[in-house]
């Protein structure tokens, strides 16, 4: 799913949180992840210039879940560890959109390149 516009968030919360009921996560699951979602979408359009999500429905054993990952075609994240803490922000947000969606998910990966964008996965499980 493309994200190049506000309205492309809107849709992708929306369909974010179809797969996480697909998957039989709580509400307060749900809410975790779209808002999750929700930042890293934010981010990929305002830093990175827009990007992709992919929306994956997963399995752990019995344990189901929803992955996501963002990709975005940016200039990339000069110090990941410092755009991780609470309060950096290289725009004018509170600084909160990494550290919280990491807070938000069971499982948070980030790779980017100087350059040449960035892609961060998530996971959020059932239960």
């Amino acid at each position: 799913m493309s994200l190049n516009a506000s309205e492309d968030v809107v849709r992708m919360r929306a369909a974010v949180r179809q797969a996480a009921i697909a998957q039989g996560l709580s509400l307060v699951d749900q809410t975790k992840i779209v808002t999750a979602a929700s930042e890293l979408a934010r981010n990929a359009l305002d830093y990175g210039g827009g990007g992709a999500v992919d929306i994956e429905l997963v399995q752990n054993g019995t344990r189901p879940g929803v992955r996501l990952t963002f990709v975005d075609r940016g200039p990339g994240i000069a110090d990941i560890e410092q755009a991780l803490k609470d309060g950096y922000t290289t725009g004018g947000g509170l600084g909160l959109g990494l550290g919280g969606a990491k807070r938000l998910s069971n499982e948070f990966s980030i790779v980017s390149q100087r350059g040449a964008g960035t892609r961060i996965v998530i996971v959020r499980w059932r239960g």
